[in-house]
């Protein structure tokens, strides 16, 4: 949808389900009170559940190399580090 539908507080009082119902469709929609714009209603954005196997298989082709030597002596300074004590006074 290219522009947004103007609605009344009134309109959107009297048909609340079916204005809800277009907004989970896609529909955005600009609320007025007294002719005046007080407020958007837009439909959230759906996270994605999965990566298609070709976007996924284009990032990794562009994705950095990793050095597992780099990789693991990084991973065993961290695990001897010492933890924060937040209670340690």
């Amino acid at each position: 949808m290219s522009a947004q539908s103007e609605i009344t507080q009134r309109d959107l009082r009297l048909r609340s389900k079916e204005i809800m119902d277009a907004v989970q469709s896609g529909e955005s929609f600009t609320v007025t009170r007294d002719g005046h714009r007080i407020g958007e209603l837009i439909p959230l954005r759906r996270r994605r559940r999965f990566v298609p196997r070709g976007e996924f298989a284009a990032m990794s082709r562009t994705a950095p190399d990793i050095l597992l030597d780099t990789f693991r002596a990084d991973q065993d300074a961290d695990i001897d580090a010492e933890p924060n004590d937040p209670y340690a006074r």
